[in-house]
């Protein structure tokens, strides 16, 4: 078994996430899984809610996909197919993803059209991964039926309400008002999966409803502001954050598509807006209302997700922003210690159907926080809403993606090029790249294949008069002539199969102050790597155990090679 530097692997943390996915389900229910979890009760609880249909399913089939494509393993089949089976039983005749019906609590059966975006999510992915023709038969009546029942106007396209129900919109009123309260919750956030599904098969309906939903956000609805604020009214979810950093996700994926780069422009300034309001290490707020002071790991992931979007179209400074949030709060945010949580021995407290207080600990380990605070996996401020849903399943999928978003892009390539984008350890077919960050400055490229030309980022605190080159036919340093491609990467200039270079750098230590929902946190950092927040957190701290060594170490991990690459 190979030896490699022991740091931050994002396939290992995928496979640790994908305990969670596993234990979500509940057999008492066959196999419906629990939305949210309170690891502060005494015991823990498991709990059912309404998004534990299209939503979650959606979520959770994407993240076994994505798990099984990183790690290069098929242990969790039997929970894919389950998620699978299920989310294939709640379509309707007419294509679309509908709840089932609770009537011990009021829940009539809806096409909820948050879940719908979970659903093309899975559905696409599924197709992508293993060209399944069911899959894309599911998909291709899906869009037809998002396209089906959108509201047709001359200069817009919309969804007038958040639930579709069998008898068609909910009010005629709602048509009447011409815009959908939300259409960054109802609309925008399908772009992205709308737009990967065209790509994948060359749905043309799908491509449309993009080019729709792109003109609705952008110049009728309002969501964002001139200056990329985004708007903090009631009707607009107090400008929650998942859902407008998922739209402009999808936005910054259509404008890369149809090359606007006036819509590019767009995106980042919401972008940038929106990292003014997160902290450096990427935690962010719910919303600029009462969720502001709960991070949910979804809002992260789909600044993980723009970044790399903008960062692939060309805008490579994002790549550091992106390096920062997987080094930090998306991996921080992972549940590995248990010594918190209290589970019960038995079930003689579970209400069956509703709520599970056994082994709720061993079950959501390897979850992402529902909502957290800046330095605690749990938030329990007395401000806002208090203490609400510490496990999410809509965060777990999502943590995943986030996983998958940052693994795919650590190497990229072209017919010119292969370009190391983030310092993070994983085995492409033409390189294998190993960090020794954050405790040695040191990168090694082991090479695979003859490239033309290997580029690596070196982040900007590393500067550039002290990183040195180490290879086969000869060193060089950072200050030589041509050390240097255009794009600001390092050029290592024709590589050869065997060869191994090594790069390295100084990593400092600095520290910022850093504000969260009005709250100061002094946060010390190696490099890319918060080594320290104060003050600490109460339930579970965040950031306390890391630990920095003069040289990294070491283990044995098989690292997973996929015979076919494909992204998103």
């Amino acid at each position: 078994m190979p030896e490699i530097p022991d740091t931050v692997l994002l396939e290992e943390r995928a496979e640790l996430a994908m305990n969670a996915v596993a234990g979500l389900p509940d057999q008492d229910m066959d196999g419906i899984p629990y939305f949210s979890a309170d690891l502060l009760a005494r015991p823990a609880a498991l709990r059912h809610g309404d998004w534990d249909y299209g939503s979650s399913h959606g979520r959770l089939l994407d993240a076994c996909v994505l798990a099984r494509h990183m790690t290069g393993k098929d242990t969790w089949r039997e929970v894919e197919e389950g998620f699978r089976r299920r989310l294939i039983g709640f379509f309707g005749d007419d294509g679309l993803s509908y709840r089932l019906a609770r009537p011990e609590v009021g829940w009539p059966p809806n096409a909820n059209l948050i879940d719908q975006r979970a659903v093309l999510l899975s559905l696409t992915t599924w197709y992508v991964s293993d060209g399944d023709p069911e899959a894309r038969r599911l998909a291709d009546r899906h869009v037809a039926a998002l396209k089906r029942i959108a509201i047709k106007e001359r200069d817009v396209w919309f969804y007038p309400a958040s639930e579709y129900t069998p008898d068609g919109w909910p009010s005629p009123n709602a048509v009447a008002l011409h815009l959908a309260p939300d259409p960054a919750s109802f609309s925008g956030r399908l772009i992205m999966p709308l737009l990967r599904y065209h790509q994948a098969t060359g749905n043309e309906d799908a491509l449309e409803l993009c080019g729709w939903f792109a003109r609705l956000i952008v110049h009728k609805s309002g969501v964002f502001g001139d200056d990329g604020s985004f708007n903090p009214a009631r009707a607009y979810r107090s400008a929650h954050f998942h859902t407008r950093l998922g739209t402009l996700e999808g936005l910054a994926r259509y404008a890369r598509l149809v090359g606007d780069h006036g819509l590019t422009a767009y995106v980042r300034r919401a972008y940038d807006w929106a990292l003014g309001q997160a902290t450096a290490f990427g935690w962010t707020p719910g919303d600029l209302a009462d969720q502001r002071y709960e991070h949910e790991s979804c809002s992260l992931v789909d600044l993980i997700g723009t970044g790399t979007t903008l960062a692939g179209s060309g805008h490579t400074a994002y790549w550091g922003v992106v390096e920062r949030f997987l080094r930090n709060h998306l991996v921080e945010s992972q549940l590995l210690d248990l010594s918190w949580v209290e589970s019960a021995p038995d079930a003689s407290g579970d209400e069956p159907g509703w709520v599970t207080h056994v082994r709720v600990g061993e079950r959501v380990r390897g979850a992402f926080a529902g909502y957290g605070a800046p330095n605690d996996f749990v938030c329990d401020v007395e401000l806002g809403r208090g203490h609400t849903a510490d496990v999410q399943a809509c965060c777990v999928g999502s943590g995943l993606r986030g996983l998958f978003w940052g693994w795919n892009s650590i190497v990229t390539a072209d017919p010119r090029a292969v370009r190391v984008n983030l310092l993070l350890t994983r085995a492409t077919r033409q390189v294998t790249v190993l960090s020794h960050l954050p405790h040695e400055g040191r990168v090694d490229l082991d090479v695979h294949e003859d490239l033309p030309e290997l580029r690596m980022r070196v982040p900007d605190w590393a500067g550039y008069a002290k990183v040195r080159v180490a290879r086969e036919s000869g060193g060089f340093d950072g200050t030589q002539a041509g050390a240097w491609a255009p794009d600001g990467y390092l050029s290592i200039p024709a590589p050869r199969r065997g060869e191994r270079v090594t790069v390295t750098f100084p990593v400092p230590e600095t520290a910022t102050t850093e504000v969260a929902a009005g709250r100061e946190y002094r946060v010390r950092w190696r490099g890319d790597d918060v080594i320290g927040i104060s003050p600490e957190g109460s339930a579970r701290p965040m950031y306390s155990g890391r630990k920095v060594h003069p040289t990294a170490p070491r283990r044995d991990y098989p690292l997973a090679r996929p015979a076919k690459e494909w992204a998103w």
